[in-house]
């Protein structure tokens, strides 16, 4: 793993003056600094998250309204939400680099920090291999590179425990639900569906081919899942309606009473929790390979 590290920031650095401070982003754009960055916004909670795993939470001048953990980031100077943010906040607080996301961030705020002469360093992890990329992106702006490998390290042994403990077991039909209505659910390019590969079930909607698609409840429900996950959202943790699942009584996850519920923090996030969330699935997927 820490070869595969050093490797990685290898391939993210580019060409640039001397004295430069260069990184590729997500979108394989160059972002050319005169120095290391001092003082960033996060305008995703998910960097807020891998930041402070980190430890880079000095250069941290700014976050969203929703950047809730860990507790200690609710001290750091608010701008807003996500898709509004405060640009005259963020001019405030001399920022020298924002950090946002293609999916959650709009790209008209993109293109104002620009003009106001902020540079912006976009985020969009897909996959797993793609969190830990930007796990290294991030130490690298954070000055924190020497963080990484050991952060990764620990992520990745959890992950292959989980999949060294649900290897023996059959891969029951899942349903996860990102949200009741519309109802949305992971598709191929969603990160859950390859998080409940790795789980030990198989997504039921694993195969249509956008990202987090709109479907019907009997769509869903001509699939037959034998579990049935609700996301929950919100930091009241109040869960998803559980009664219009629970009245298709036909359903093998109704009959079986596996209809469960989880917090979406750990799962539509993608900084370290998202293993967190990863082992409860696993355990409400396959409980027997827990106890």
């Amino acid at each position: 793993m820490k070869a595969f590290g050093l490797a990685l920031v290898l391939l993210l650095l580019v060409d640039a003056p001397a004295g430069a401070f260069t990184l590729k982003d997500s979108q394989r754009r160059d972002l050319i600094l005169p120095g290391p960055p001092q003082r960033i916004v996060s305008l995703v909670p998910s960097v807020t998250e891998i930041v402070y795993a980190l430890g880079g939470e000095d250069r941290l001048v700014g976050v969203t309204d929703f950047c809730d953990w860990p507790p200690e980031a609710a001290k750091k100077p608010r701008v807003g939400g996500m898709l509004a943010p405060n640009l005259e906040l963020i001019v405030a607080l001399k920022a020298d680099l924002v950090i946002a996301t293609t999916e959650g961030n709009r790209q008209e705020t993109v293109d104002q920090l620009q003009r106001l002469g902020i540079p912006v360093f976009t985020v969009n992890p897909h996959r797993l291999s793609d969190v830990m990329a930007v796990i290294a992106q991030l130490g690298e702006l954070t000055g924190r590179p020497a963080a990484v490998g050991p952060l990764t390290e620990a992520l990745t042994r959890r992950i292959r425990a989980v999949e060294r403990a649900v290897r023996p077991y059959p891969r029951p039909k899942v349903l996860y639900v990102l949200w009741p209505e519309p109802l949305i659910v992971p598709g191929r390019g969603g990160l859950i569906t390859e998080l409940i590969d790795l789980a030990g079930g198989a997504s039921v909607t694993a195969g249509e081919p956008d990202s987090y698609p709109r479907f019907s409840l009997e769509a869903v429900a001509a699939r037959a899942p034998e579990v049935i996950i609700l996301a929950r959202h919100g930091a009241d943790g109040t869960p998803l309606a559980r009664a219009p699942w629970e009245r298709l009584t036909t359903l093998p996850a109704v009959r079986g009473g596996r209809v469960h519920s989880v917090d979406g923090a750990y799962l539509h996030r993608y900084g370290p929790r998202v293993v967190d969330g990863l082992e409860l699935l696993a355990r409400m997927i396959h409980p027997k390979a827990f106890r």
